[in-house]
């Protein structure tokens, strides 16, 4: 099921179901008010309901045109974001690298032709753990919103990523439980001021600034449940600014699984339903990797296969 939420004329937040005709079903007074993060534990009963409008047709429908979609999740109960794409960590390492000191980028993209590995690659923690970063949940802004830029930065970067939504209370979950604490998956924009990143990461804590401001964190355009997503680990990946493809990926390169990334989230601490969880960028998906970068009113678009297209718009707007 694809699962929203939407505003409508009185612009109150509803919950609604994306039918195979790409219409929204508004299902909010069926369930009685519900919002999506409540209903996350028990997504039997919103199936059950789809099924009887399948039959029936009763229940309000809208055409997408006719909605504002906004985060499936409005506010998600807590957001982390890992770093599961090797890649896209050895691509960013270079781009800096290359400001500095050319030559060893080549010397570097030389080593891994011929030895199958370079020597800019992630610490070696990184590939003994699904290290992450805590994101701000106040921050989370959904479909066609506006994403403001803010003032203290010169070089605003997109995320091309998607992640999971937790639906199942837990603790210390195992890798073969885990899956079962899917409640489904979206796209994932994780909007950075990468100039502020930089500086401030040299004090070897963070990221703070460079990913905390409002907007900062788009989610959508729907909620995917897991039984739509077969492989997790086998979508096209695409982003596009105005238009232009800037990058096109796989998440089959995840280092890690999402099954092993809620299996050490979760040591000796609860996860809870309506936790959001990002897998990280993926290996050319943002303009760092690139050295290509955003400006005030590009529209940047993330489409992941089956999960659907993220689209948002950079502004200039302080106030």
């Amino acid at each position: 099921m694809k699962l929203v939420t939407f505003a409508h004329q009185d612009q109150q937040r509803r919950v609604g179901w994306l039918d195979a005709n790409q219409r929204v079903v508004d299902l909010s007074e069926a369930l009685g008010g519900r919002s999506l993060i409540e209903l996350l534990p028990d997504l039997g009963t919103v199936e059950q309901l789809a099924e009887t409008h399948s039959t029936s047709g009763a229940l309000p429908t809208y055409d997408l045109t006719q909605v504002q979609l906004l985060a499936p999740v409005s506010r998600p109960n807590s957001l982390r974001d890992c770093m599961a794409f090797e890649g896209h960590l050895i691509n960013c390492t270079r781009t800096v690298v290359r400001w500095k000191l050319p030559p060893a980028v080549t010397l570097d993209r030389w080593c891994q032709r011929a030895f199958g590995r370079g020597f800019l690659r992630p610490p070696r923690v990184w590939y003994q753990r699904p290290v992450y970063y805590k994101g701000n949940p106040d921050a989370v802004v959904g479909h066609d919103a506006a994403v403001r830029w803010p003032a203290y930065t010169d070089r605003l970067d997109f995320e091309l990523e998607f992640g999971i939504f937790i639906g199942k209370r837990g603790r210390d979950i195992s890798e073969e439980a885990a899956a079962d604490h899917i409640a489904g998956y979206a796209i994932f924009n994780d909007f950075s001021a990468r100039d502020v990143q930089l500086s401030e990461m040299q004090g070897r804590l963070g990221p703070a600034k460079g990913k905390d401001f409002d907007t900062s964190n788009a989610i959508g355009p729907w909620l995917v449940t897991r039984d739509e997503i077969p492989d997790a680990r086998n979508l096209t990946m695409t982003a596009r600014v105005n238009g232009d493809v800037w990058c096109e990926a796989n998440s089959g390169d995840m280092h890690y699984s999402f099954e092993e990334i809620i299996a050490y989230i979760s040591r000796d601490e609860t996860l809870h339903p309506g936790d959001f969880i990002g897998a990280g960028t993926a290996p050319g998906g943002c303009g760092l990797e690139l050295d290509r970068w955003l400006q005030p009113g590009d529209v940047v678009e993330l489409e992941v296969e089956r999960l659907g297209t993220l689209r948002n718009r950079v502004v200039r707007n302080h106030s």
